[in-house]
C-alpha cells in the first residue's frame, strides 16, 4: 500500500537520487557510507508510481558513473559490455520493491514478505551485476559456472547487509512520518 501523496513522489524521488549519489561507490561521498544504490533502487519501487521513475534513476546512477569516470578519474575497469546488466539487476530490486508494496502495511506479519523480496531482490541483483560483469566484461579468461557462484557468494552478504542497513532507515524514517504526526480531531458543529 502506496501511502506517499502523489505531490510528494518528485520530492521522494530526487531524495533517493542524492542518497545514491552521495554513497555510489565512494566517488563523490562526503562520509564513508556503503552503497545506497540497491536500496534505493527497491525504495524506488515501494514507494514511487511513476512509470518515468525507474529510468531517470536508472540515468542518475549512470550519469554518477560517468563524471566518476571522465572527471574524477576513477577508474574504468566496471565500463565493460557487461554494464548493461545493471538494467535487469536494478530492474530486480525495483520489481521486488513493487511486489512488496502490495503487502506493505504496519503489521509484523508483513516483515516476512519484506524480508523475502528484499533477499531475492539482493540475489537476481548480485547475479545480473556481479555474474554478469564476470561472464560478460572480458576481464576473466575462462568465465565458468563455478565463477559466477564464488563471485555471488562474495559479494552477495555486503549487498543484503547494505540493503538491510538502508531498509531499516527508510522503515524508521517512514514510521516517524506515519505516526509521529499529530492527529487531527474533530472539529465540534456550532
Amino acid at each position: 500500500m502506496n501511502t506517499i501523496a502523489p505531490r510528494h513522489q518528485l520530492l521522494l524521488g530526487l531524495f533517493l537520487a542524492a542518497a545514491m549519489a552521495a554513497t555510489r561507490g565512494q566517488h563523490f561521498a562526503v562520509l564513508s557510507l556503503p552503497d545506497a544504490s540497491a536500496a534505493v533502487f527497491f525504495l524506488a519501487g515501494l514507494w514511487l508510481r511513476p512509470g518515468w521513475a525507474f529510468p531517470a534513476l536508472f540515468g542518475v546512477s549512470v550519469l554518477i558513473d560517468a563524471v566518476a569516470v571522465g572527471w574524477a578519474g576513477v577508474g574504468s575497469a566496471c565500463i565493460t559490455p557487461a554494464y548493461a546488466l545493471l538494467i535487469p539487476a536494478y530492474g530486480a530490486l525495483w520489481a521486488a520493491g513493487r511486489w512488496y508494496a502490495g503487502r506493505h502495511r504496519w503489521a509484523w506479519s508483513t516483515l516476512v514478505p519484506l524480508i523475502a523480496a528484499g533477499v531475492v531482490g539482493g540475489l537476481l541483483f548480485e547475479l545480473f551485476s556481479t555474474g554478469g560483469y564476470y561472464l560478460f566484461s572480458g576481464a576473466f579468461a575462462e568465465p565458468s559456472l563455478q565463477g559466477v557462484v564464488a563471485g555471488v557468494a562474495k559479494y552477495l552478504p555486503g549487498t543484503l547487509s547494505h540493503l538491510a542497513l538502508y531498509l531499516g532507515l527508510a522503515a524508521l524514517a517512514e514510521a516517524v512520518l506515519t505516526f509521529g504526526r499529530p492527529r487531527r480531531v474533530g472539529t465540534a458543529v456550532r
